[in-house]
């Protein structure tokens, strides 16, 4: 491995054989080194020379390397900061991380570790320079996100038209779709659009209330009617009299509440548990599932009369894999968000970590994305989620997707055009492509073949895992064959050739998040 000569590390450690022992490692590798024996002199060399890379010692007479860190968070704001320690603490991991260092190392060194973190760190710091060479400007303005649905993408534009067609009359809806896809913020948005969005909306998880209590729920009880019943109670129904109720998870909802929703559907009147007098409601209602009704129906679980009285005006909201141009927008809206409500500095994504996030599968859908958003803003160092910042499983797909996959990545205002940097990729364990049934924008390029990608996989996987080389490969096997299935584990069993509860004890030894 090297690198360009002109790539400076800086090493502050007061230990002089730990200093020469780096300097020739470095050195031999085509970097350009240098030293200081104290904190103190090493945030004057920093400030002079803004390097790069930094190996700082956490054990230093004088000001600590926690201490000095925090220094060079003003020194040299811009270097990447990596921790060098005999003590693998849980302190001095929180501690590193939380003021702003890349990454720590435990002594005594392995030197592959070592050139692999630098390797890591300069990729990282070049990305970040790159970002911050042009100018920010958001994708979406205000008017854009208010809403809070976001997307332009032609499924999206479907669900905005039969939206605006629906909001000013009374009919039921029903919305479908997979779990995480917006279905709720549908229903909140036909809500804000009709003429009862000056009274109440109120929404109900019918799958998160137990079968016994889901009445009493939506239609209130009389005092005494059941053992803890101690007083009269207005049930949903009620409270949001001339407003507009949401049934979410309706395919949950058991037979003999289906008889009262559709009563009170019919009739415009309702009974509390326990009572003899009938309550008018004037009430819209709306409703959702990411079940198949239809099928529903034909088994006898869920009334046919009232699907058909729900089902008037149906909305199906897509997968987001099925809209991968919304991905680059949605993303900035979640950043823009963290920023307003949590402090979160992060305000933008690399080209390479967009093109990952576009070509991912996304099983759990927008709700998926929004974690991992958040999740990766937490980790970044400065202004920009990289690729390293993503899971694992999600960044393993910037090695996949053609560099064309994210074009509204590519028409992202503020992202980096800057050309690949000298050194080697640093994102951890990426494997080189390999055949996917993963949907991915754009042209894929000739598949290798099996002897060529097994060979290429091994030399890339060999000096940069942490984990040994069979579970680094049956890491990446399981996650692309759960993509290409849509994370359908009876499905990913079968093509891994493996039972089911083989693949489930697999993902839980491998910690795979799904």
């Amino acid at each position: 491995m090297s690198a360009e000569p002109k790539t400076s590390i800086l090493i502050i450690d007061d230990d002089s054989e730990i200093r020469y022992s780096l300097e020739r490692v470095l050195g031999a590798n085509g970097y350009q080194v240098e030293s200081a024996s104290s904190g103190e002199e090493g945030i004057e060399c920093a400030e002079k020379s803004q390097p790069p890379v930094v190996f700082l010692d956490n054990r230093m007479q004088g000001i600590t390397g926690i201490e000095t860190l925090q220094h060079l968070r003003s020194a040299s704001p811009h270097s990447m900061v990596i921790l060098m320690t005999a003590f693998g603490t849980t302190q001095t991991a929180i501690e590193a991380m939380k003021f702003g260092a890349f990454d720590y190392i435990i002594k005594p060194f392995d030197i592959k570790k070592v050139l692999s973190l630098v390797t890591k760190a300069i990729k990282a710091h070049n990305d970040l320079a790159s970002a911050r060479e042009t100018r920010y400007s958001p994708i979406l303005n205000s008017d854009d996100y208010k809403e809070g649905i976001v997307g332009s993408s032609e499924p999206m534009q479907e669900v905005f038209k039969i939206i605006g067609q629906v909001a000013a009359s009374d009919v039921t809806v029903m919305i479908t779709g997979e779990s995480g896809t917006g279905k709720e913020l549908v229903a909140r948005c036909i809500y804000r659009h009709s003429h009862r969005a000056n009274r109440h909306f109120v929404a109900v998880n019918c799958a998160a209330i137990p079968e016994n209590l889901i009445e009493s729920e939506l239609f209130g009880h009389e005092k005494g009617s059941f053992t803890g019943a101690t007083q009269q109670r207005m049930g949903k129904f009620e409270l949001c009299d001339g407003g507009t109720l949401f049934l979410d998870e309706i395919g949950d909802m058991a037979l003999p509440t289906q008889t009262k929703i559709l009563r009170a559907l019919q009739e415009g009147e309702i009974q509390r548990v326990g009572g003899n007098e009938t309550i008018k409601v004037d009430v819209r209602l709306i409703a959702a599932t990411n079940k198949d009704l239809e099928k529903m129906v034909e088994e006898k679980q869920f009334r046919e009369d009232l699907y058909y009285r729900l089902n008037v005006m149906r909305i199906r909201m897509p997968g987001l894999r099925e809209r991968r141009e919304d991905v680059p927008a949605l993303v900035d809206f979640m950043l823009q968000r963290l920023s307003k409500e949590r402090r979160v500095e992060v305000r933008r994504v690399s080209d390479d970590a967009m093109r990952a996030l576009t070509a991912y599968n996304w099983p759990g859908n927008v709700r998926e994305l929004e974690n991992v958003v958040q999740r990766s803003a937490v980790v970044a160092k400065g202004d920009t989620v990289l690729t390293k910042d993503l899971p694992r499983e999600i960044a393993a797909f910037a090695s996949t997707a053609p560099t064309d996959a994210g074009a509204a990545a590519e028409a992202k205002p503020g992202a980096a055009d800057a050309p690949d940097d000298a050194v080697e990729s640093a994102e951890p364990a990426a494997p080189l492509p390999m055949e996917s049934g993963a949907p991915v924008i754009g042209a894929a390029a000739p598949a290798p073949s099996l002897g060529d990608t097994f060979d290429q996989l091994y030399k890339q996987l060999r000096d940069d895992i942490d984990e040994g080389l069979l579970q680094a490969i049956e890491r990446e096997m399981i996650i692309r064959a759960l993509a290409e299935t849509g994370g359908n584990q009876v499905k990913t069993s079968a093509l891994l050739g493996m039972t089911r509860a083989t693949l489930r004890k697999r993902i839980q030894q491998l910690d795979l998040r799904l």
